[in-house]
């Protein structure tokens, strides 16, 4: 179906609306963004007012109540994801929701399920960005044999800090907020997914180093016990093994580092100060070699492109789609299932 113009309302104006969303829908030919509501009439008027949208509304129900509205991009922190995708596609409305997809996977389930009742309207989640440059390349090495079959990919990400109690507390680190997901090991356990297919089951270990922070208004908070340092192994469904490791309390520990090991070849991607880069070295090389990806691979941030080209019936949704999205929901879980009852979790949950 291709749409003359496609008007979109924003519900939640956090950093990615801002960044992204908001700016980049508004520049697509034939879009136009035209209600807005944050979490308070006043900030929904001073976003508004930024990006020169004409309607700033009190409630999301606004947005949602405005039958000349064709789509809505949901901005909200991830409690709120459910409830609002499938409020959405209910109204008849095409959804782009931020990442994570939900707070668990109960949830992202009913929203699935709810995308499936209207096969008419676009549901999309807001990929992981972070690989995007190099995912096609590793995934075309991978597939062509250079490193055979996968024995383990063996992952470590960090924010390179020291612990920090002086810090405000983050969304993040409260579970009534994010829900399941733990530091960015969601994003992570999404990319990954993309190289070497779905988990089979997940073990974690972890530990909370920082237990209490300040809130906004100055009173002191439980970090709900979410993990600060966590390590999972998962059994990949198409052979070989996964160690991530996901810290956000250890000095000088790399930004991010990710091996991929198979019985003929290894595949590196680092995070070297300027970004990430990506080496490759087979049986029999002296020493690995930065591999340059070719420009036609080289992927990039466009899910505002894609969810209007969707929409138009351009292309289809490949980043992140809903059932991918209920893939990295479960696999959020099993770590968080483990953690609780100290043993390994089977995927997928159901």
């Amino acid at each position: 179906m291709t749409m003359d113009t496609i008007r979109v309302g924003l519900i939640g104006a956090g950093g990615n609306t801002r960044l992204h969303h908001a700016p980049k829908l508004a520049a697509i030919e034939g879009v136009e963004v035209v209600a807005v509501a944050n979490r308070s009439m006043a900030s929904s008027a001073r976003f508004a007012d930024e990006f020169d949208i004409p309607n700033p509304v009190e409630s999301w129900m606004d947005v949602l109540d405005d039958d000349s509205i064709d789509a809505v991009c949901i901005g909200t922190w991830p409690y709120m994801h459910s409830a609002l995708t499938i409020a959405a596609l209910d109204a008849g409305k095409h959804v782009m929701v931020e990442a994570r997809m939900a707070a668990n996977s109960s949830e992202a389930h009913a929203m699935l399920d709810a995308s499936k009742e209207r096969p008419d309207l676009v549901a999309q989640i807001v990929p992981a960005p972070h690989t995007l440059a190099f995912d096609q390349q590793i995934v075309d090495m991978i597939s062509d044999g250079y490193v055979g079959d996968i024995i383990g990919v063996d992952a470590k990400v960090a924010g390179s800090n020291f612990p920090n109690w002086d810090g405000e507390l983050h969304w993040r680190e409260r579970r009534d907020f994010s829900g399941n997901n733990i530091m960015s090991m969601g994003i992570w356990s999404e990319a990954m997914m993309r190289w070497v297919g779905d988990y089979a089951s997940a073990t974690a270990v972890g530990h909370t180093v920082i237990k209490h922070k300040l809130d906004g208004d100055g009173r002191r908070r439980s970090t709900g016990n979410i993990p600060d340092y966590i390590d999972v192994v998962a059994e990949l469904e198409a052979g070989g093994q996964l160690h991530l490791q996901v810290t956000t309390v250890t000095g000088f520990a790399p930004a991010a580092d990710v091996y991929i090991h198979g019985t003929e070849g290894t595949l590196r991607l680092v995070n070297e100060g300027n970004g990430l880069e990506l080496y490759g070295g087979q049986r029999g090389d002296a020493q690995m070699s930065k591999i340059d990806v070719p420009a036609e691979k080289v992927g990039s941030w466009r899910v505002e492109e894609e969810f209007i080209n969707a929409i138009r019936g351009i292309e289809p949704i490949t980043h992140t789609d809903f059932t991918t999205g209920v893939k990295y929901m479960e696999f959020t879980d099993a770590i968080a299932h483990s953690l609780k009852l100290g043993e390994k979790v089977g995927l997928p949950l159901s």
